[in-house]
């Protein structure tokens, strides 16, 4: 018999497995102890730990890029700078908010404590300028002038600046070459904030906390072109702050350079012309108010005809953009944004709103085309138009008996416009228009581009206003109440006047049409609209998507992208009457058109000049100057609130501009060394093989060194070529 258990296990085997079999028990009840330990009892401590150790986002900005002029001469562009910020998140973790860590940096950077602590309160809707519309979260510039000495100061002695930072930064700049500012096409920037940074999160543009972004002009248009890209660097660091390891890491990329149709010598003309024919005028005395003209705003547009780019655009009053740079000063704020200053941020060219005057009678003439009116019939031009008990006078009451449309353009004559716009509105019906009306006069300036916004690639151009029957019903209707509260009959002319709006404001009257016709009345146009039509008028009818950006080349220059010439539509009416319209222009600046005396020795037979002059009245202030003038090249419109005639105001600075292009004199002599641009700029500036692109040098404008009669300059007018009347200045 054998004394092995049925187990087959030994005495000595079985206590072995005992004896790993209580060790197992025990391990497995310390593990499961230690577990409960770290889970139960201190779960909450590690679990907090834990999250202390995150990804922290180290931000390298993206060099933005420059914008050139058409010859790559830099609008804008980039500097290196010393700038010191600070950070709210470190700041506000202190006991007193910071704010003796800020007491001390004024004291280093030579400024107000209360100047500091503005730079970096967060703006609402109650906090005045300045204060910070960006990220609370990222570093906040202080200034962007330090110097070395300072920015030393403040990284040597780190434990009296928790918080702060002084790092070489690269900083927009806006150099004006050659004193063209190009304030308003270029705009401004200023930092993202956290609502804009939600709206882009997931578009293929998104932004950064640290991001300056384009508010206003080419900076805005383009912003996601100029941007770049910034670099991103990931580490992940534990609840001290220390770094654990990099975890990735995006290369930053630079932002596009663009090249625009900007030249930036016809800029700094056209800026200067404009200021002098402004600051001329304001000598002179208005005959009609017995005050002297205050000229409180103007703009200039120079396009290209055949392609709707935009040469020069000038606006008054402006300003210098290097003032947002670094955050702006609440004084240079309140300049740019009070009434006394006249708001210096609207761009004039595409926002400044005024009846148009006579140079809107290109559109009533091809108007009445449409409507079966003859072109080359005659029509006549009497002193004045009755109706009923009112008059509506001829321009300082002269009448020139029967003459055809072309003539009415040459003399300006408003009657033929009244009779014409009168006739019309009768046949439609007069006040309650006929089912098959045709409104002819209203329904061409909406077909030349009028009331509508022209394309042009810059924010916030505004429509202007063609008050037809619609536009009268829903103003009507929007204003009642207000009229009728504030109406009286038999009261002050404002109070009369309201009154009768409130009765029938939404009718439209046969002097809304008289007045219609010569561009008065309700009806409101900007200088890019008008620069629009008259451009078609010399290419032959088409209505192009005026231009500023021409080209966006890449960071390192191997890719280019041209910005094509787009269109937007064709004049509503035939070759024919463009052709007749265009000898009609022509002869305003002729001997007896009423430009004829500010273009006087232009070489007609060698460069063909097209004008129109026009005075617009506008109630309670004084006449606005419009003249609206192109060559075979080039489109100019320029216009100066209260300031008189088209050609008395504007004429002189139109005809500078225009010999700075050329390079002629007074008396017609051309010297293509003096001409700035006698034909349009086709080629974009050359790339070279590392991606840079080479300015050529350019001089500040000295109207002195032009080929120009001195009298000219200082606004005094040359004698009147023979048979012009040298009182007509419409």
């Amino acid at each position: 018999m054998s004394n092995i258990p049925e187990t087959g296990r030994t005495p000595r085997v079985q206590t072995r497995l005992v004896v790993i079999q209580v060790l197992v028990f025990s391990l497995l009840l310390t593990l499961g102890g230690r577990l409960w330990y770290l889970q139960i009892r201190n779960g909450k401590e590690y679990a907090d730990e834990a999250k202390s150790n995150n990804i922290q986002q180290v931000v390298t900005p993206a060099v933005r890029g420059s914008i050139l002029d058409a010859r790559g001469v830099p609008l804008a562009d980039n500097e290196t700078r010393l700038v010191v910020s600070a950070s709210r998140t470190e700041l506000m973790k202190m006991k007193d908010d910071g704010k003796a860590v800020l007491t001390r940096l004024a004291g280093v950077l030579d400024m107000k404590p209360e100047d500091v602590a503005n730079k970096i309160r967060l703006c609402d809707s109650k906090t005045p300028k300045p204060c910070w519309n960006g990220s609370p979260y990222q570093p906040i510039p202080v200034t962007d002038e330090a110097t070395v000495q300072q920015a030393l100061t403040i990284r040597e002695s780190t434990e009296d600046f928790p918080g702060i930072t002084a790092e070489l930064t690269a900083v927009r700049r806006y150099p004006a070459p050659g004193k063209a500012r190009t304030a308003q096409v270029l705009g401004y920037l200023s930092p993202v904030t956290d609502d804009e940074i939600t709206k882009a999160k997931d578009t293929d543009s998104p932004f950064l906390r640290s991001d300056q972004v384009g508010r206003s002009g080419i900076e805005r248009t383009y912003d996601k072109e100029l941007r770049g890209k910034a670099g991103v660097t990931r580490y992940e660091v534990d609840n001290l702050g220390r770094v654990m390891g990099q975890t990735t890491s995006d290369p930053g990329v630079a932002g596009s350079t663009l090249v625009t149709s900007i030249d930036a010598r016809v800029q700094a003309v056209a800026e200067y012309e404009l200021a002098q024919a402004m600051k001329t005028v304001r000598g002179e005395t208005d005959k009609i108010t017995g005050r002297k003209y205050e000229a409180d705003s103007g703009a200039v547009v120079v396009m290209e005809t055949k392609t709707g780019r935009v040469v020069a655009m000038a606006s008054q009053p402006d300003y210098d953009p290097n003032v947002w740079i670094g955050g702006i000063s609440a004084t240079d704020y309140a300049a740019l944004t009070s009434k006394k200053s006249n708001y210096p941020l609207l761009n004039r060219g595409i926002q400044g709103q005024a009846p148009a005057g006579s140079i809107f009678k290109v559109i009533s003439a091809s108007a009445a085309v449409r409507a079966g009116y003859d072109f080359n019939d005659t029509y006549n031009c009497s002193a004045s138009y009755s109706l009923g008990s009112r008059s509506f006078a001829n321009f300082e009451s002269q009448g020139h008996g029967p003459i055809t449309l072309g003539d009415a353009l040459k003399f300006s004559c408003n009657t033929v416009f009244y009779a014409l716009g009168h006739k019309e509105w009768q046949k439609d019906g007069g006040i309650t228009a006929n089912k098959d009306s045709k409104d002819w006069f209203y329904v061409t300036a909406r077909d030349f581009g009028l009331g509508s916004e022209t394309g042009i690639d810059l924010p916030n151009e505004v429509t202007g206003r063609i008050p037809d029957r619609q536009w009268k019903q829903a103003f009507w209707e929007a204003n009642k109440d207000a009229w009728c509260k504030q109406g009286k009959k038999g009261g002050s002319y404002v109070e009369q006047i309201a009154y009768e709006n409130c009765l029938e404001g939404n009718q439209l009257k046969a002097y809304d049409s008289i007045n219609f016709a010569i561009g008065q009345g309700d009806v409101l146009v900007t200088p890019i609209q008008m620069a629009t039509i008259y451009a078609a008028i010399s290419n032959g009818g088409t209505l192009y998507d005026p231009s500023v950006g021409k080209a966006i080349i890449s960071p390192d220059g191997k890719q280019v992208r041209e910005i094509a010439p787009k269109a937007h539509g064709k004049l509503p009416v035939g070759a024919q009457t463009i052709r007749d319209l265009d000898k009609g222009l022509r002869s305003v600046v002729e001997p007896g058109g009423t430009a004829a005396w500010r273009f006087g020795g232009w070489p007609q037979d060698k460069i063909p000049m097209r004008a129109k002059t026009g005075t617009a009245q506008v109630y309670g202030k004084q006449t606005t100057s419009w003249l609206a003038t192109y060559t075979d090249d080039f489109t100019i419109v320029m216009t100066i609130s209260q300031g008189g005639t088209g050609s008395g105001a504007s004429g002189p600075a139109v005809r500078n501009i225009y010999d700075a292009l050329y390079g002629l004199d007074d008396a017609g002599n051309q010297d293509l060394r003096r001409a700035l641009l006698p034909k349009p700029q086709k080629a974009l500036p050359k790339v070279n093989a590392d991606g840079t692109i080479d300015a050529p040098a350019i001089k500040a404008y000295d109207p002195k060194s032009q080929l120009v009669d001195p009298a000219k300059q200082n606004g005094a007018a040359p004698p009147p070529l023979a048979g012009t009347p040298p009182n007509r200045r419409d």
